[in-house]
């Protein structure tokens, strides 16, 4: 009876719970993208939050949040800091911190609660939190100080030895802790230590900016690592960015001349809060002891020496140290704001393991990784004092099975003289260690990072084994954000070499390759913006990117071919301005970030500096048109330079008249529609053979830039697709693009309804194409469609927007408002795929599609997230195919409904919730 009584009142307390509450629950609370931030500088941060319902339909109607600097206020539905009241919206994302002004050094936590469609209230949720960091430039105490070391005036002398400095500073903590913070913008690179323990995972801290405008900073808790009593702070530095080589790239462009540079200097300060309510803060200053350390030689290029002979013993623990420290000195570091890092930082995210080791010559050892990507080796060795070990990187190997280092010279210094003076005559990457002879010694570099499969060894004592290496695989730390697969097994492969490739390129710039340049191209990013969104969260990746470009904006407004700058202006406007296809990656980035997070500050925070980019266009344009660019790079045909040039010119005018109209300047988007009809109609004119659907060269290239920027009239569009068909068929199936018409070729089909013409280029395996570096043996993707051995990256993401191709038309995943807030699911099945599966995890929770093809059937599972709706695409031979839901037919379904038919499928419109359809294959 008594169990009988309990299951009855359960029963009766659950159901007046549902009665009672809301079916939606809040999930991932995050502040500025991240779930739980520590240390960001902005004023007025930005709330947001995804949500779960297990029923169909179900959307917010309104959200109530409670911000304050206390948990006890929060498990009470209060908040000392701000308390918005119920707020009637759906919106989950960005929403405006607008309580009382924050404090810097203080954690705020914060609750959502949210109310359904039906008004009833959700619980609240579990709390969240940010902590705030230096708010105001005064709250830094601490100086920049170095080691007090001159800076080399002959460009030889850079390539000495010059051991990266050490600093120190003993403590002492008398009371108790209640939490400590660690504040670093080590320059170029750092590594701190407490108690002779390093803080942190990161490497390659801080991402690279343009220091004359901006340097990094990054927070850690250090409140587990502090112990009452004596205390020792200890700081490494490294050249990094910041001092850089004086290499001439390509014989040319030297980063000194174009980067603010100086000698490594550090700005730290920890602050301690101790439990009476004071605080106490070190911070550095010349009070700090400095030394040179065993890092003999560093670069981001060439790599790093380590002479282990040359260690401080216990030098950031403490106790006595040798008498050759010296206080540090004062240093002015570089102009540019010190900010919040907040891009995802640089980790080892993998163990990379060696497949195979082969001794080619008496002492050369060779070891395949099995894998291209980018970081380092690790060793494990032992052996006599003054041993020295030498690692050279490299993508390939030669006929003889000797290492190839060919593809990944820095700069293409090749021969003699090239690199300018004082530089190697083939800049290759290479590290060395000498041993201090103390037991098994294990070492990789801190302050450097390669693009490599394989790595020759030599010096080593006796003979190593696959247990005496491994690699690191560094990169920014980005979070998946999808997943994909299909029948077809090269592209599961195609996938996982691009997902290897793109995290080879993430050092905090998006960059061409890991290896011989690492610099942040526009162009690149243009080409694959959004295969990487779909594949890793971008947001704040992105962000920091485009403010990359804004550190760099030429005097007269154009934007610069990299960000950071490194002076290379390559068929630009003028000014020292980048070509139209690679100034365009600025805006093109604020336009994903519009796209796939929603995020409207954006625009607003760049919408005058994008005015002055395309006023300083227009200003260049002739007749509306431009005539010089890189163009469509790596086209296997001629380049069409003139017409891509004023096409990207076009797209230009286009993003700044949509951004004008998003933020309601009407005005300003009623000008530039106009110059944009203008510059149309002017391309047209210019590039159009009347009559003969030929645009330009009529290559594939210039029939994709035609139709993906819709310069044809209606009337004329089928002759341009036949154009382009026909060069297809001329090609036997294959590609003859660049890195822009190939990204655009695919959005062509997907938007004509001819994904098989699609799928035939992708399927090939035959050069050019994917299938064809698959067939040949690479792991990552090729910079050019051919292979090769001397010259071209192994390692380069422009061609990988064949994966965006995967998840907007294999799978349809797509966006029909800002931040998937109307999602359409459209799979176009193609070629002899029988089915296709995945899933993008958006800023408004995860969206399903996985389809299969069998006994004649087309069946199409759906994940909607919560407070979202969705165009659901079913693929019919003709508009009266009956399609089931669930075994039901959909026309009986009361929370689907039927919209049109379209392109051969029947369109239907549904809430969030999963759904099963089916129906006949033909």
């Amino acid at each position: 009876m008594k169990k009988i009584f309990f299951l009855s009142l359960l029963t009766i307390v659950l159901s007046f719970r549902a009665a009672c509450y809301a079916d939606l629950l809040t999930d991932k609370l995050t502040c500025e993208y991240i779930e739980n931030p520590l240390g960001i500088d902005t004023a007025i941060p930005r709330l947001s939050w995804t949500l779960l319902s297990d029923q169909r339909g179900g959307k917010q109607s309104a959200y109530e949040i409670v911000v304050s600097d206390n948990l006890s206020d929060i498990s009470r539905g209060k908040g000392s800091s701000w308390e918005s009241g119920k707020v009637i919206s759906n919106q989950s994302l960005h929403i405006d911190y607008q309580g009382k002004i924050l404090k810097s050094f203080t954690r705020y936590y914060w609750s959502v609660r949210v109310y359904d469609q039906n008004g009833k209230a959700s619980v609240w949720s579990k709390p969240a939190w940010f902590e705030t960091a230096m708010l105001d430039a005064a709250d830094w105490q601490a100086k920049w100080i170095g080691d007090g070391s001159k800076q080399f005036e002959r460009d030889q002398d850079f390539y000495q030895k010059d051991p990266s400095p050490l600093f120190r500073k003993q403590f002492k903590i008398t009371k108790k802790v209640l939490s400590a913070r660690l504040y670093i913008s080590g320059l170029g690179y750092y590594e701190a230590y407490l108690n002779g323990q390093k803080i942190g995972d990161h490497m390659l801290d801080p991402g690279w900016t343009a220091y004359q405008k901006q340097a990094l900073y990054v927070v850690y808790d250090i409140t587990g690592s502090v112990k009452s009593g004596e205390n020792a702070a200890g700081i490494m530095l490294g050249n990094g960015w910041y001092d850089a080589l004086p290499l001439r790239f390509f014989g040319k462009f030297n980063l000194r001349d174009v980067q603010w540079t100086g000698r490594p200097v550090v700005k730290s300060q920890i602050r301690i809060q101790y439990a009476d309510g004071t605080v106490e803060t070190i911070s550095t200053d010349k009070s700090w002891q400095t030394a040179p350390g065993p890092v003999v030689k560093n670069s981001v290029y060439l790599g790093e020496d380590y002479d282990a002979r040359l260690e401080k013993s216990r030098w950031s623990n403490v106790g006595k140290i040798s008498t050759d420290w010296k206080n540090a000195v004062e240093s002015d570091g570089p102009p540019g704001v010190l900010s919040a890092q907040m891009q995802p930082a640089i980790k080892i995210t993998k163990i990379v393991k060696p497949v195979k080791v082969t001794e080619i010559k008496p002492g050369i050892f060779i070891f395949d990784m099995g894998q291209n990507f980018a970081g380092v080796a690790r060793i494990h060795v032992e052996g006599v004092a003054g041993t020295k070990i030498s690692l050279r990187y490299g993508e390939d190997l030669n006929k003889d099975g000797s290492l190839n280092i060919l593809t990944t010279v820095a700069g293409q210094i090749k021969q003699k003289g090239t690199g300018g003076p004082g530089a190697p005559d083939v800049a290759w990457q290479q590290d060395n260690y000498i041993l201090k002879g103390a037991g098994k010694e294990t070492w990789n570099p801190r302050f450097t990072f390669h693009g490599f499969r394989y790595v020759e060894v030599s010096g080593w004592p006796g003979k190593p084994t696959l247990n005496d290496l491994e690699g690191l695989r560094l990169n920014s730390d980005l979070m998946p954000s999808g997943n994909f697969s299909s029948s077809n097994a090269m592209f599961n492969r195609v996938n996982e070499m691009a997902q290897w490739t793109f995290l080879s390129n993430v050092f905090s710039v998006q960059s061409d390759c890991p290896a011989r340049e690492k610099f942040g191209y526009g162009g690149d990013i243009v080409a694959t913006a959004e295969s990487f969104a779909y594949n890793f969260d971008m947001a704040n990746f992105y962000r920091k990117a485009v403010r990359d470009f804004v550190n760099d904006q030429r005097p007269q407004g154009g934007m610069t071919e990299t960000a950071p700058y490194v002076g290379i202006a390559d068929k630009g406007p003028g000014d020292d301005s980048g070509p139209l296809g690679w100034q365009l990656a600025f805006p093109y980035m604020i336009k994903q970030l519009y796209d796939f997070y929603g995020d409207k500050k954006v625009l607003e925070e760049n919408y005058d500096t994008f005015h002055k980019q395309i006023e300083f266009l227009i200003s260049k344009a002739d007749g509306n048109l431009f005539y010089h660019d890189i163009s469509d790079h790596e086209s296997l045909d001629t380049k069409p330079e003139a017409f891509s040039a004023s096409s990207f010119y076009f797209h230009h005018l286009k993003l700044m008249t949509e951004f004008a109209g998003i933020l309601g300047k009407s005005s300003d988007s009623l000008k530039y529609a106009k110059l944009a009809d203008r510059a149309k109609r002017a391309v047209f004119e210019k590039f159009y053979v009347p009559g003969a659907g030929r645009f330009d060269n009529a290559t594939q290239a210039a029939q994709i830039f035609a139709l993906y920027y819709d310069f044809a009239p209606k009337t004329e569009t089928d002759s341009v697709f036949n154009v382009l068909e026909k060069e297809i068929a001329r090609k036997n199936g294959h590609l003859s693009t660049g890195i822009f018409s190939t990204k655009m070729m695919f959005d062509v089909f997907r938007n004509k309804n001819r994904n098989e013409i699609a799928y035939q280029i992708a399927n090939q395996r035959s050069f050019p194409g994917w299938g064809h570096m698959v067939e040949n043996g690479a792991t990552t993707l090729w910079e050019t469609w051919a292979y090769s051995d001397g010259v071209f990256s192994h390692n380069h993401p422009m061609f990988g927007s064949v994966i965006e191709w995967f998840y907007r038309s294999l799978l349809g995943i797509n966006s029909l408002s800002a931040g998937f807030e109307k999602i359409k699911i459209r799979p176009q099945p193609a070629g002899d795929l029988t089915w296709a599966k995945g899933s993008y995890h958006s800023v408004r929770g995860e969206i399903g599609s996985s389809w299969k093809i069998e006994n004649g059937q087309f069946k199409l599972d759906v994940s909607i997230p919560a407070n979202t709706t969705s165009e659901i695409w079913i693929p019919v031979e003709n508009p009266d195919q009956q399609v089931l839901e669930g075994n039901k037919p959909v026309k009986e379904m009361t929370d689907i409904r039927f919209l049109r038919f379209e392109n051969g499928s029947l369109v239907y419109e549904a809430g969030s919730g999963k759904y099963s359809f089916s129906t006949r294959w033909k």
